[in-house]
C-alpha cells in the first residue's frame, strides 16, 4: 500500500495568481470549502470549520510548516479526521505539499505546474490507515478540480 497521494495540475494561470490561491486564507478557504479564523503563519496552526455540506461539524486544523513564495506550501494535519467524538492529536499527522511549477503554456500564456503530495500515511494506525488514504484520494481529486475552477472560471461545456 501507498503511503502518499500526489495530483498535478497544469494551470492557466501566472505562479503568482497560483501562490496566493494557496495562501491567502479567504482564498484558500473559498475552493478548499473551509472557513479559516486567520492568514497562514510558518510554524502556527491554522484553524476553521470546513463549509463542504456534510461536513460542517468538522473543526479544519493544520500547522503551516513551511510557506516559500513563490513555490512551496506545506502544513500538517490529521487526515480524514472527521469524528467530532474522537481525539486525532495522538496520531502523528501527514505532510500536504503544494509545489509550483512556472510553465508557459502552448499559446505563449503563463501557466503554472501544481503539485499536491500528501504523505505520511504509514504513521497512521492500522484502523484508520486505509480509509484515510481512501478518503483523501478522492478528496484531492475533488480539491485539484476546485482549484483550477476558481483560478480558471467555470469550464465552458
Amino acid at each position: 500500500m501507498s503511503d502518499h497521494i500526489r495530483k498535478h495540475i497544469e494551470l492557466k494561470a501566472p505562479i503568482e495568481r497560483v501562490w496566493r490561491a494557496l495562501t491567502d486564507h479567504e482564498e484558500f478557504g473559498t475552493w478548499f470549502r473551509v472557513k479559516l479564523d486567520g492568514p497562514f503563519v510558518p510554524g502556527r496552526e491554522a484553524t476553521g470549520l470546513i463549509t463542504h455540506p456534510g461536513y460542517e461539524h468538522v473543526k479544519w486544523r493544520a500547522t503551516v510548516v513551511r510557506m516559500e513564495k513563490p513555490h512551496l506550501f506545506s502544513y500538517t494535519w490529521h487526515p480524514y479526521a472527521v469524528d467530532p467524538e474522537k481525539d486525532y492529536s495522538g496520531e502523528t499527522p501527514t505532510l500536504v505539499e503544494f509545489k509550483l511549477e512556472e510553465r508557459l503554456g502552448d499559446d505563449g500564456t503563463d501557466g503554472t505546474l501544481l503539485t499536491i503530495t500528501e504523505s505520511g500515511f504509514d504513521t497512521l494506525p492500522d484502523n484508520r490507515r486505509v480509509e484515510a488514504l481512501r478518503m483523501n484520494e478522492g478528496g484531492w481529486t475533488a480539491q485539484a478540480h476546485n482549484i483550477r475552477a476558481h483560478i480558471e472560471g467555470p469550464l465552458n461545456d
